[in-house]
C-alpha cells in the first residue's frame, strides 16, 4: 500500500482486558470517584449508582469512566485513571476527574448514543500537526449494537465491543490539525452483523441516522 497523507495514530490504546470493576475494586475506585465529584462542587455521590464502563490502557495509564446521577438532577461524568502494574505489583498514582452535566439521555429520546469525553493527552505529528488524545465513554440508544468505533473522516482508529454492562470505551485522537480541515470524533454503533445502527458526533445534538 502507498505511504498514508495522514499518519495518525490508529488503535492506539489497548483494547479492554477486564470487565467492569466490581466488588472492594469498585468501591476503592468509587471512593476516589466522590473525592472528585466533591472538587465539582457535589458532596452526596450515591456510591451504588456509579456505572463504570470498560477501562482501556494508554500512556502507561489505565483509565475508568464512571457515570452517576447528580443529587437534584443531572449526571456526574468522569474517571478514574491509574498507572498500570505489572503482574506483581500494586496500581498506583491514582487520579480521579468528575464534572457535572445537565444533558442527560433521559432528557433526549432522540439521542442514538449517551455519550462523554474528556481530553487525556495531546499529540504532536509531522510538521505542525497535532491533536486531542481523548477518552469516550457512553451507552448505545437503539437496541441490538454490539460494537461501537470511532471515525476520523470517515476512518476508523478506535473501536470496542459493548460490554454485557451496555456501555463502551474509546480512546481515540480528536480535532485534529494540519491535514486540510479540521478532523472532528465522531462514534457510530453497529450490530453483530456490521450493520449501522447510529452515528453521533460530540460536537452537536441533532440525531444522525444510519
Amino acid at each position: 500500500m502507498p505511504p498514508t497523507p495522514r499518519p495518525i495514530p490508529r488503535f492506539a490504546a489497548e483494547p479492554p482486558h477486564e470487565a467492569e470493576p466490581y466488588g472492594r475494586w469498585a468501591e476503592r475506585l468509587a471512593d476516589l470517584f466522590a473525592e472528585a465529584c466533591a472538587e465539582a462542587g457535589v458532596d452526596e455521590l450515591e456510591r451504588d449508582a456509579v456505572r463504570w464502563f470498560p477501562p482501556r490502557a494508554w500512556g502507561g495509564r489505565a483509565f475508568v469512566p464512571a457515570t452517576a446521577p447528580a443529587p437534584g438532577g443531572g449526571e456526574l461524568f468522569g474517571y478514574v485513571s491509574y498507572a498500570t502494574a505489572g503482574e506483581q505489583e500494586e496500581p498506583a498514582e491514582f487520579i480521579a476527574r468528575a464534572e457535572v452535566t445537565t444533558e442527560t439521555a433521559a432528557d433526549n429520546p432522540d439521542w442514538l448514543i449517551d455519550l462523554s469525553d474528556e481530553v487525556i493527552g495531546s499529540w504532536r505529528g509531522p510538521a505542525d500537526s497535532h491533536g486531542e488524545m481523548t477518552l469516550v465513554w457512553g451507552v448505545p440508544m437503539r437496541p441490538g449494537a454490539a460494537i461501537a468505533t470511532a471515525e476520523l473522516d470517515g476512518e476508523t482508529v478506535d473501536q470496542c465491543e459493548v460490554s454485557q454492562g451496555g456501555g463502551f470505551t474509546l480512546v481515540t485522537l480528536d480535532a485534529v490539525e494540519g491535514f486540510g480541515d479540521t478532523l472532528f470524533l465522531e462514534v457510530a454503533i453497529w450490530d453483530r452483523r456490521g450493520a449501522l445502527l447510529g452515528r453521533e458526533s460530540l460536537y452537536e445534538s441533532e440525531e444522525s441516522s444510519p
